[in-house]
């Protein structure tokens, strides 16, 4: 097994080492599903931090020993296995030696569609039945330490968002117990981000949800997501009747556009207000929108998501219904709305949020091909209202008041009225 590599240092010397290499994890995985690679890493089997320095390698891991490749950057880790100590991802002890095989490193992995190697000669090792996994689109733990990482529960929801496999029911159980003894609580805000984040962004990002919602994961991780299932709607604007099934099919439509990651945030955050709607007034949520707000900002602060995220869910969560209904709204109503989405200094922000109103209209049962005129409506009142000369406003205004604070003031009003007319103009 393994090889003999050539390496050229800096200077251009050969050096010849045998060293056991073998390529692991995602890249195995994807070329068996006939699927591009983003990234290669390899396993080192026998070898030691010395030896790996001496042929050039840079060290980059702070938990383990990892490095890079001296020309091609991939990295390459010893062979190391893992010991649970405390609680959270960041509990565990490493131990890596020139004695932990191949098998016992692959043992560590989370899954065993993840626990596959080839090496150089291109030669598959199998030790778990990955492959046969695979074939079955079955996401199975390797061993019983899958449980003692917290991050594997949401590692498992994304694959399955990714590629629309189900979780062995023996796994499920494992993912449950751990929601049960709290080590699921031990999440850091930043991780629950990046999995989150990133399950937003595959192919069928509801499955992410199913999958923690079925473990009990999702109740203590994103309870506001959580509550919205089994929540009704008025059956005449939502077929789907159920709020959580409704912002399932919104997220999932918003990834069949191939929408931007704020986009899709805002998508599945954009009706969290109705979570809190007093059961005495369902299926009505009247005004949900304030609530939604709150319960957005608060989420934000809790997972600690990006500005550019957190401000177009805001955006969203606040003004979704004024757009839907932009057909009832006089021109004043529509400028201030076109004001407060910040849209004549940020079009593209703008456009994202117009894009978000869309997947909620969508995101129903039955409306997938229909019709969103009010989306259009939208950018035309908007380009009518944006071609107003706003620097010729605030140079007659200024040739006649001296006052800076009253000038601001004065421009601002001309230009907002100026907006005003050219939308009712535009719409005769």
């Amino acid at each position: 097994m393994g090889g003999t590599l050539v390496f050229v240092t800096e200077r251009g010397d050969k050096i010849n080492s045998s060293l056991e290499t073998y390529l692991v994890g995602g890249s195995v995985r994807d070329e068996l599903l006939q699927l591009p690679a983003k990234d290669h890493d390899y396993v080192v089997v026998g070898s030691t931090p010395e030896e790996m320095e001496k042929l050039g390698y840079r060290s980059v891991g702070k938990d383990f020993p990892v490095y890079l490749h001296p020309k091609s950057h991939d990295e390459y880790a010893l062979a190391r296995t893992e010991r649970k100590i405390a609680l959270g991802y960041r509990g565990f002890e490493v131990y890596a030696s020139p004695k932990v095989t191949l098998e016992e490193d692959l043992a560590r992995r989370d899954l065993t569609i993840n626990a596959i190697a080839k090496d150089r000669h291109g030669k598959i090792i199998d030790p778990f039945n990955g492959i046969g996994d695979l074939k079955a689109g079955l996401l199975r733990h390797v061993s019983p330490a899958f449980s003692e990482d917290p991050v594997r529960v949401l590692r498992t929801a994304r694959f399955s968002a990714r590629f629309d496999f189900r979780v062995a029911p023996e796994t499920l159980v494992l993912m449950s117990e751990m929601v049960r003894n709290g080590e699921v609580d031990s999440l850091v805000p930043e991780r629950v981000w990046q999995e989150v984040s990133r399950g937003l962004m595959e192919n069928k990002p509801s499955r992410l949800f199913s999958v923690l919602r079925d473990c009990g994961a999702l109740a203590r991780i994103l309870p506001e997501i959580d509550i919205l299932f089994g929540v009704p709607q008025p059956e005449k604007w939502h077929p789907e009747i159920d709020t959580g099934e409704h912002i399932m099919q919104v997220i999932d439509y918003a990834a069949s556009k191939n929408y931007s990651l704020p986009i899709r945030f805002a998508a599945l955050t954009h009706d969290l207000g109705k979570g809190v709607t007093p059961k005495s007034l369902w299926p009505s949520h009247t005004g949900h929108e304030k609530n939604s707000v709150k319960l957005v900002k608060s989420l934000c602060e809790r997972i600690r998501a990006p500005k550019k995220s957190r401000d177009l869910s805001l955006l969203v969560a606040r003004f979704h219904s004024n757009v839907h209904r932009i057909a009832e709204l006089n021109p004043t109503a529509i400028v201030d709305m076109l004001l407060a989405v910040d849209a004549y200094r940020k079009p593209e922000r703008f456009g994202e949020f117009i894009h978000a109103c869309e997947c909620d209209f969508h995101g129903r049962s039955g409306y997938v091909d229909k019709l969103y005129p009010q989306a259009t409506w939208l950018r035309e009142a908007f380009n009518a209202s944006n071609k107003i000369d706003c620097g010729a406003i605030a140079a007659s205004l200024a040739s006649t008041i001296s006052d800076p604070a009253c000038l601001s003031n004065s421009i601002n009003t001309k230009i907002r009225e100026a907006r005003v007319a050219e939308i009712e103009n535009n719409s005769t």
